[in-house]
């Protein structure tokens, strides 16, 4: 072979090898990105149980759903990183004696809240209920009976569940309840944050917590403080339990505290406006 056919030759297999390795390449991308894809997909139609990932003091956490993901469904966990305020929530499924104190205390520090409350709570306790909606307090939907809403995919049954409450609420109360649901123990599904969006629900999860729900095993007000102080972030959505007696014991402290950290409090409306 010549030297110039040698040349053209090489020039056809450099250009012939450019060739299948950009459509090797091209291949590995469209590839990745539809496992990618595939990946999310499979990760949010899994997840039945809220979780929190703390990176560093003072700023938001990472949820084990993303913002973006959760924002399809008209759903929330954490308010804008750029804003220095808290939006206070408390969850309750009983009344253990310490809510009248921390409405004191909310009204005190002019920081309105939002409760979410069960089926027994209202029966139980219809006089507190309407004074939350007197003092300005959200009233939220924990579900009739508490269930592992995970494990309803019925949405007649997963429907029942937030209706009766919104019925009982109105006896009460004269009123509708508010359109926001917290699915009782975190646990929930894609399919779930579907049905409730369906509803006219938006599904309010948080972004700090800590383990207050304990009735016998109460933490002390200095295990608390460790929680709450370095943890707190610009806009948290603080889960407290209003069962807890520690809670009612430090709120007052608690807020004070927030508010000397240049905090403001805003409520679930304007999260979610």
């Amino acid at each position: 072979m010549n030297k110039g056919v040698r040349y053209v030759v090489l020039r056809i297999n450099k250009k012939l090898f450019m060739l299948i390795l950009i459509a090797l390449l091209l291949f590995i991308g469209l590839w990745a990105i539809g496992f990618i894809n595939h990946f999310s997909v499979t990760v949010s139609t899994t997840v039945s149980n809220w979780g929190l990932k703390f990176n560093e003091e003072g700023a938001p956490p990472m949820g084990n759903a993303g913002k973006e993901f959760l924002k399809k469904y008209n759903a929330y966990y954490v308010g804008d990183p750029d804003e220095k305020c808290i939006y206070l929530t408390f969850d309750a499924g009983f009344e253990n004696g310490n809510t009248p104190k921390i409405l004191d205390t909310l009204k005190a520090h002019d920081v309105k809240a939002a409760f979410f409350l069960v089926g027994h709570y209202l029966e139980e306790e219809p006089d507190l209920v309407r004074r939350m909606v007197e003092e300005g307090h959200i009233v939220g939907n924990h579900t009739y009976h508490h269930p592992d809403m995970s494990l309803i995919s019925d949405k007649e049954a997963f429907a029942k569940e937030l209706t009766s409450l919104e019925e009982l609420f109105k006896e009460i109360t004269g009123q509708e309840m508010p359109k926001y649901y917290r699915p009782p123990q975190g646990k929930f599904s894609e399919e779930n944050l579907r049905m409730a969006d369906e509803l006219g629900y938006k599904t309010i999860f948080w972004s700090l917590a800590y383990v207050d729900w304990y009735r016998d095993k109460q933490p002390t007000k200095e295990y608390a403080f460790s929680k709450l102080i370095p943890r707190i972030h610009p806009g948290a959505v603080v889960l407290l339990h209003s069962t807890s007696d520690t809670n009612g014991q430090i709120l007052d402290e608690l807020l004070t505290k927030w508010k000397d950290l240049g905090y403001s409090f805003k409520t679930l409306d304007d999260l979610t406006k």
